[in-house]
């Protein structure tokens, strides 16, 4: 890791933890909002950890680009830009579940540097710098070696589209008799991040936004897991898969044939 590289992810991991005390302090009227849909929920909470964000990021790094989830895209001349995600997780957080997390992670030149996602209930911080490997809490992390389907714990998630849900809930249960089960946790960083420590052997989703998937993305990336596109295409609003390089390639088959090509 350069000097410039554990700059970046000191000051990802400092503003990923400021926001997480933020979320700690959960008022009772959450002002909860709609967004994309009715079911897609926005809260005080999530304006307030992303204030704090932004702030700190045009205080340490004028010069950036920033994608966030809550705010217009800030440009930049630096080729640097972060893709923040302040509570990835919202509807958990709005049901007091407590799997969510503050997601920030960092490109360079349009490519997938560095990543921290923290996990605001467990107090776990997962990070990566691209060739550096992953870790959580500081202790390396590696993805499962599972490499049959039909024994793989598979994690994925449900856009806000209604259209798109029905979809991806009808190729669900294609999928779901040549896997060992399913999961669905609530968190695309955290299931990323899940990926990179082994707890699940795979995850896919389709309809993600950048802020959702680039930290987590290359943490499980640096802890030896594959993760890209079906049919060759990089992570994008498409479904996208994460899984050990040994697993890939039958589930992107299994998932072309059950129809989760979606997006």
């Amino acid at each position: 890791m350069t000097p410039g590289e554990a700059e970046l992810v000191a000051l990802a991991s400092r503003l990923a933890r400021a926001a997480g005390d933020v979320l700690r302090q959960r008022p009772d009227d959450l002002e909860v909002a709609s967004k994309s849909s009715p079911t897609d929920a926005v809260t005080v909470m999530d304006r307030a950890a992303e204030r704090v964000i932004l702030e700190g990021l045009a205080t340490a790094r004028p010069g950036d680009a920033v994608v966030s989830e809550e705010s217009p895209r800030r440009e930049g001349d630096s080729g640097v830009t972060w893709f923040v995600d302040p509570l990835d997780g919202t509807v958990n957080y709005l049901y007091d579940l407590g799997q969510y997390a503050v997601s920030i992670g960092v490109a360079v030149d349009g490519e997938p540097l560095a990543g921290v996602v923290f996990d605001v209930g467990r107090s776990v911080e997962y990070a990566a710098v691209r060739g550096d490997g992953a870790t959580c809490d500081g202790r390396p992390i590696r993805c499962s070696t599972q490499s049959k389907p039909a024994m793989a714990l598979v994690a994925t998630g449900f856009n806000y589209d209604r259209q798109l849900r029905a979809s991806q809930a009808q190729a669900i249960g294609r999928l779901l008799p040549d896997v060992r089960d399913i999961r669905r946790m609530g968190s695309a960083a955290l299931d990323l991040c899940a990926v990179a420590a082994g707890r699940v052997d795979a995850f896919f989703e389709a309809g993600m936004a950048p802020w959702d998937w680039t930290a987590g993305a290359v943490i499980a990336r640096e802890a030896g897991a594959r993760v890209g596109g079906l049919r060759g295409r990089p992570p994008g609003g498409h479904t996208t898969l994460a899984a050990n390089p040994a697993l890939f390639d039958a589930l992107e088959e299994l998932l072309v044939a059950t129809g989760s090509d979606l997006g």
